[in-house]
Parts: structure tokens; C-alpha cells; sequence
């Protein structure tokens, strides 16, 4: 089960950094940047910085810029309602580098699936399925899995986690922690910088950088950072943008997530690569577990497959 407990702790991990806040009150946009001729200009060190909220206008064509960037970032979200293909999926942690063929199921606001197969043989041997209620891996190879609550698993728990942010990392959209969806009603939490977009709250930042001419997203990045807990950061690049329906989605995903917070500095990468990108309804979102399979304590499980 080692490949899957590898998937696995890197999806658990993707989770606790993208939604860490998203339980908690509203977020409330701090330290980011607009065009330095409108913005008011304070010091971090050495550097300048200039901070303001998207929505906040200290001229009428200033106030126009930012609003207007912010819809090019928005509209670029795609419409459809699923997201489907085949996929060659690979993990790097330590001295591991793992690369399987698979596919990718995405049903918004329903599902995020990734199935594994042998190579060659296309025999399904592990799924980790990711929906609003609920977490389920299953090894296919030795009948066991984990399904529970995200209330139940301790390291979501303690971070009041939220299934939304990690579909907002899949489907290439902002996100605002706690809600399922961001508008032009939210624009006034977020502040822009020439190309990027920032969000912060708290010991959280989140940043992604967009493409100048369209305002697609190309790299979302997420970072953590306490004294007590140590930090933690999460690189998400979108590249490989095919048509799906009228917009265009990231067939190729590259995430990374580096952390000092485990007893031992770890660092996973996964690559998704997908040949193909359709807007397929004909699949069940909900996958049904055999009562021949052995169920898996959840408790704690992520610290448990940081030790694998």
C-alpha cells in the first residue's frame, strides 16, 4: 500500500496548507500591492511595498484597472460542470519517483477522483476520491481503505479544512477560504500586483500569478508561516491549457509541497499530466466500497503515512 499511502499524505498535505483558515471568520485582505502610482506605501525592511484592495479606489481609472483585472482573472473559470481524462500520474518524495498511468474525474462542488492502474494492464489498483462530506482511499491490491469525515481525521480537524479551496487548486480558480466559490463581491479581500493576485489571513498567504495579456492563472502558491509550527509552502503550476468548452483548462499540474513542520523537513512533488480534457457526464461520483474490503483506522491517519 506504500504508493497509495505516498498519494495519499500528499493529498492530505495539499489539503491542510490550501484550507488551513477556511472554518474560521471572514478573511480580510493584509499586506499585497497595487500599481505603485495609487496605492499608499509602507516598509518591510529595506523594501518598498505598496498594499491596496482590489476594490479600493483612489481614482476613478485606478479603481477601474483593478476591478477590471479581477474580472479577466474571474472569467477565465471554465463553465463545465465535469472535468474527465486519462492521466500519467507521478510522485517524487525522498528517494522515491513513482509514475503510473491513471485517470482524473472532477465533478464541481461533487468530486475529486484520481484512479491508478497498472501499466500495460489498466487494472485499477488504487483511488483517492476526494467529495464535500468525506475523504476515501482505497487499495484495490490488499482490499483495505479509509473513509471518513474531515471531521474525523485529526489533521484536517485542527485546521477546519474545507473541500472547496482544494477543488479551486484543481479546477485553476481563487479561492477564499470557507466559501465554495468567489465573486465580484469578494474582490475587496483580495490586492494585485502588475500580474499577481494575493490574499493573506492570518499566518496565511496566498498568491498566483497570472499570464499578462488573459489573466489565466499559471502558478498558485500557498505559504505557512509560524514560530511555532514552522512553515510550510505549497507550489501549484498550470501549464498545457487545452479548450473545455468555451475556456480553457490546465492539462498539465504540477504541485509541490515542502514543509518544516514534521519532525523531518519533507518535500513531495506530483505531476498530472493529462492526454485529454472532456466535459464527460456518464460516471457515478460516488464510489461504493465492498464489504470485502477490511476498513482502515482514521485517526490520526496522516501522521501514520508520514512515516511509510
Amino acid at each position: 500500500m506504500k504508493k497509495l499511502q505516498a498519494i495519499a499524505a500528499t493529498m492530505g498535505l495539499a489539503l491542510v496548507l490550501a484550507s488551513c483558515a477556511s472554518k474560521k471568520a471572514v478573511v480580510e485582505s493584509q499586506g499585497s500591492t497595487l500599481p505603485k502610482s495609487s496605492a499608499a506605501t509602507t516598509r518591510t525592511g529595506n523594501k518598498a511595498n505598496t498594499a491596496q484592495p482590489a476594490s479600493q479606489k483612489t481614482d476613478a481609472s485606478t479603481g477601474v484597472s483593478a476591478m477590471a483585472f479581477m474580472k479577466k482573472v474571474l472569467d477565465n473559470q471554465v463553465y463545465a460542470k465535469n472535468v474527465v481524462g486519462n492521466m500519467t500520474f507521478n510522485i517524487q518524495m525522498g528517494s522515491k519517483d513513482i509514475s503510473v498511468p491513471g485517470s482524473l474525474h472532477m465533478r464541481r462542488d461533487e468530486v475529486i477522483r484520481l484512479q491508478l492502474f497498472i501499466p500495460l494492464l489498466g487494472t485499477e489498483v488504487g483511488r483517492v476520491e476526494f467529495a464535500p462530506d468525506r475523504v476515501l482511499i482505497i487499495d484495490r491490491m490488499h482490499k483495505e481503505y479509509i473513509e471518513a469525515s474531515y471531521d474525523q481525521l485529526d489533521f484536517l480537524k485542527n485546521n477546519g479544512l474545507n473541500f472547496y479551496s482544494l477543488q479551486a487548486l484543481f479546477w485553476n480558480q481563487l479561492l477564499v477560504p470557507g466559501q465554495k466559490t468567489v465573486g465580484e463581491k469578494d474582490f475587496g479581500r483580495f490586492s494585485i500586483d502588475e500580474k499577481s493576485v494575493k490574499l493573506s489571513n492570518g499566518n496565511m498567504t496566498y498568491n498566483w500569478t497570472t499570464a499578462a495579456k488573459t489573466g489565466q492563472i499559471v502558478m498558485a502558491n500557498v505559504s505557512y508561516a509560524s514560530a511555532k509550527s514552522g512553515a510550510s509552502s505549497l507550489l501549484w503550476m498550470y501549464s498545457d491549457f487545452r479548450q473545455l468548452g468555451t475556456k480553457q483548462f490546465p492539462a498539465h499540474q504540477d504541485f509541490q509541497f515542502s514543509t518544516t513542520a514534521t519532525k523531518q523537513a519533507k518535500t513531495v512533488k506530483v505531476t498530472i499530466d493529462m492526454d485529454e480534457v472532456k466535459d464527460k457526464s456518464d460516471w457515478e461520483t460516488r464510489t461504493s466500497v465492498s464489504n470485502k474490503y477490511k476498513k482502515v483506522e482514521a485517526s490520526d491517519v496522516l501522521g501514520k503515512l508520514l512515516k511509510f
